[in-house]
């Protein structure tokens, strides 16, 4: 089992997730955080849109974002004393860091595409979409699979394998919208993959500064 001492020397959700699983306040908030992160993705896609030239797949995005942050809230009712009816900081762990954490990857993505590929106005929004979708889906295709892992493991009712069979397809839809769009998209990919890192990491870092102060 996993103990406060392992998060001094490893800040990983291989060691949170186990931790937080297993107690039911973190576990309701640390659901009711991926359900905020997924809502925040879907308002980011929606705000991404142009008027009127949106494709069939930037609306299943939206669509399957939001269907997301729901599905996630209604999991809420399989945890024990579950009680997080809004998107308070009091229902989230790491409110600050979790919030900002995708609003801190679009900037930073925005910057990027400014500085190399001189993107402006509803170019910039769209190449930001694609770039930092992209970026999310490599992320999701780790942590939830992690989370399912921790939550098989510990005999749990909360269940995420509909969104991890989802979050697979879209990584590979915006591979597939990448490689029409841009040159050498490898290379973008590899340099907004390495910035959401950074920002993931601050991220994990601050979560597990709320598990520890939760069970110290």
């Amino acid at each position: 089992m996993n103990t406060l001492s392992d998060l001094a020397h490893k800040t990983n959700l291989d060691t949170l997730l186990p931790l937080i699983v297993q107690h039911h306040q973190l576990h309701s908030r640390w659901l009711n955080t991926l359900s905020l992160m997924e809502n925040v993705g879907a308002r980011k896609i929606a705000a991404a849109e142009h008027p009127r030239n949106v494709d069939l797949l930037m609306l299943k995005h939206a669509a399957e974002e939001a269907r997301h942050a729901y599905y996630l809230k209604k999991q809420l009712s399989k945890i024990p004393e579950a009680d997080c009816p809004d998107y308070s900081d009091v229902y989230l762990l790491a409110p600050r860091a979790s919030y900002h954490y995708l609003h801190a990857l679009d900037v930073a993505i925005s910057r990027y595409l400014k500085t190399t590929l001189a993107c402006a106005d509803y170019q910039l929004r769209y190449m930001a979409y694609l770039l930092v979708t992209y970026a999310i889906e490599v992320r999701a295709d780790e942590l939830y699979p992690a989370y399912q892992e921790a939550l098989s493991a510990a005999g749990s009712k909360v269940n995420v394998k509909s969104i991890i069979v989802e979050e697979e397809g879209h990584l590979a839809e915006m591979q597939t919208q990448m490689e029409a769009v841009l040159p050498n998209w490898q290379q973008h990919a590899k340099a907004v993959t390495d910035i959401e890192a950074g920002l993931y990491e601050k991220w994990v870092a601050n979560i597990a500064q709320t598990v520890q102060a939760t069970l110290n």
